[in-house]
């Protein structure tokens, strides 16, 4: 009875493991959407002052335009939570640059995470990890023939 315990509950522990690794994998994959999704939405701004979307809905319907355009499809739950209850990172001027999880649970994967163009820090738990935007930045413009830089 008791080698029937122990192991019932080795393989339980194996299977708990798993699906916090999916379910990790799974943010890791949303957070990465949401992202571009931002990014995407910022580029898209008409003009040349660029916009954050002020909320996720707006991912979902870009009506800055003619044609509405779509970011993402919904809005996505977290993983780790199971409800659309994300953590919005803001700019200074309220909109929206990425998201974070509200989850207070230990990562299997803590360290510096590269997802593409997204770097995520070291982790202890799920909510330290932003999915943000950054945009690039600006390329300076090229002086023309014949001037000088001055050094204040």
């Amino acid at each position: 009875m008791f080698i029937l315990a122990v192991s019932t509950q080795s393989v339980m522990t194996y299977v708990s493991q798993q699906l916090q690794r999916e379910r990790e994998t799974e943010l890791l994959r949303i957070g990465q959407t949401y992202a571009q999704a931002i990014g995407a939405y910022y580029e898209a701004t008409p003009g040349a002052i660029k916009r954050w979307p002020l909320r996720l809905e707006d991912l979902i319907e870009d009506r800055r335009q003619v044609a509405i355009k779509r970011h993402i499809r919904e809005i996505y739950a977290d993983p780790m939570t199971r409800q659309p209850d994300w953590v919005l990172v803001l700019a200074s001027d309220g909109g929206i640059t990425g998201v974070r999880s509200r989850s207070e649970v230990t990562p299997i994967r803590s360290g510096p995470q590269t997802l593409g163009q997204l770097t995520l820090v070291s982790a202890s738990r799920y909510a330290d990890w932003q999915f943000v935007y950054q945009p690039k930045s600006p390329r300076p413009l090229p002086l023309r023939m014949n001037e000088e830089v001055t050094k204040p």
